[in-house]
């Protein structure tokens, strides 16, 4: 057994709270680029060139790369023969405090949702997510969810004799429903099975893989590039202005789940799909 004292958790999470909202993933940047490169409509050529120049702007300076900067979302991977001593939620609230106050970074987070609305002034607590895996590793993935984006995510308890067509009618009408809104290009994740809390859970987990990156399952692989071409095909473009780049990239997750349902959840994520993960 290995034990992990819960302040190395304080202080994954401060770091990657502020390198997941300043610095872009490698793989997120290379897609915009390439998108950049093969753009056709001029209005949205220049649109991508302008986020380019943002991010790249943020990561110099250690600067925001978009001005809300989330909800944090924390993803925890716990080996089995890890023991961490001490609060781990605590720990975790602990780290978003100090990064978003280290880093500058403005607290969104509300205390109560319908009445009052008061700011917590420090940006916790964090949206926090366990999982036990093998090993004595702890891996520590933080996910600033902004809200233009997550306004647009829906959940639809579909039949299994909808089927695929289905969950792809469903996929592309809440894209162009959410039209500029969600901030495109977008990130699509896809969460199927499961329950209706699990299906959404795991639409925001494939939020979290390497953009471009194929499920290993031929059949899902040829789905996400289906609804890929066919958002795409939406015309929406990036910031709304038009153009063929609407989506980055989509990304399905499943589990099983009951005969009589299809869960189907859409989680939205802007162009500024910000994550970062430390193992300790």
């Amino acid at each position: 057994m290995r034990v992990v004292e819960a302040d190395r958790v304080t202080e994954a999470v401060s770091r990657l709270c502020i390198e997941a909202n300043c610095r872009l993933p490698v793989d997120v940047k290379s897609c915009i680029e390439g998108c950049h490169a093969v753009e056709q409509w001029p209005i949205a050529r220049d649109t991508l060139g302008k986020l380019i120049e943002n991010y790249r702007l943020a990561e110099a300076d250690s600067l925001p790369i978009c001005q809300d900067t989330g909800v944090v979302c924390v993803f925890l991977e716990i080996g089995e023969d890890a023991y961490i001593s001490g609060n781990i939620a605590a720990a975790v609230d602990e780290g978003v405090r100090q990064g978003y106050r280290e880093g500058y970074l403005r607290k969104s987070v509300i205390a109560e949702p319908m009445f009052e609305r008061k700011n917590t002034g420090d940006n916790a607590p964090a949206m926090l997510y366990t999982e036990y895996v093998l090993g004595d590793k702890i891996t520590v993935t933080v996910a600033p969810k902004g809200f233009g984006s997550e306004n647009m995510s829906r959940i639809k308890m579909l039949l299994p004799s909808d089927g695929v067509q289905g969950v792809i009618d469903f996929v592309v009408q809440t894209v162009e429903d959410a039209g500029p809104n969600s901030c495109p290009p977008i990130v699509v994740g896809v969460g199927l099975g499961g329950t209706f809390d699990k299906a959404a859970l795991i639409a925001k987990k494939a939020l979290l893989r390497q953009v471009g990156q194929p499920h290993g399952d031929p059949r899902y692989a040829a789905l996400e590039a289906e609804l890929l071409e066919k958002i795409n095909a939406l015309g929406i473009g990036p910031q709304g202005y038009g153009g063929q780049t609407t989506a980055l990239s989509v990304a399905i997750e499943h589990l099983p789940t009951h005969i009589a349902g299809l869960p189907c959840a859409v989680n939205m994520n802007c162009h500024a799909a910000r994550h970062a993960t430390e193992v300790i």
